[in-house]
């Protein structure tokens, strides 16, 4: 989608969030990338998608199961709701929206292609259909880099 549908569908984005943003319960606790020490148990989204995150974290509970996702890093929590430009960029990211998410991006970094990035391996196929099976779609199957983000499709 253009930066301008997304507004026309999402509204425009603020730093709060107000308006648009809510928190839903996670069916299992992540951990914070960057200091995995700290647990993630909601997370803040824009409420139209709120649905379709629930389903995709309840949906890889179900196919991994806790401990797997725990081995596969596939809780480590990058973030969702974060108000700001794209990297690089001077439209609003995806995240100012509450609409995408990053997972795991230590080992996904935003320029790795297929080739290192952790997510690209088999044993994440079952995470990637996940996503699109809810609406999402991955930036590593679509454009080969940052691998870490999935962002809804429409």
């Amino acid at each position: 989608m253009t930066t301008n549908e997304i507004k026309k569908k999402y509204g425009i984005p603020n730093e709060t969030g107000k308006g648009y943003l809510t928190v839903i319960d996670l069916p299992y606790p992540m951990r914070l990338a960057w200091d995995k020490s700290i647990k993630v148990n909601r997370m803040s989204c824009h409420k139209d998608v709120a649905e379709n995150f629930k389903a995709v974290f309840y949906d890889l509970l179900k196919e991994y199961g806790y401990e797997k996702i725990v081995e596969l890093g596939i809780d480590l929590f990058g973030g969702c709701f974060n108000y700001r430009k794209m990297r690089g960029g001077s439209s609003w990211s995806l995240h100012s929206w509450g609409i995408a998410i990053d997972l795991d991006p230590e080992r996904n970094r935003l320029k790795e292609t297929s080739r290192t990035a952790r997510f690209a391996r088999p044993e994440y196929k079952a995470m990637i259909d996940i996503f699109y099976k809810n609406g999402f779609q991955s930036l590593g199957i679509e454009k080969n880099y940052d691998w870490m983000h999935f962002e809804i499709k429409k």
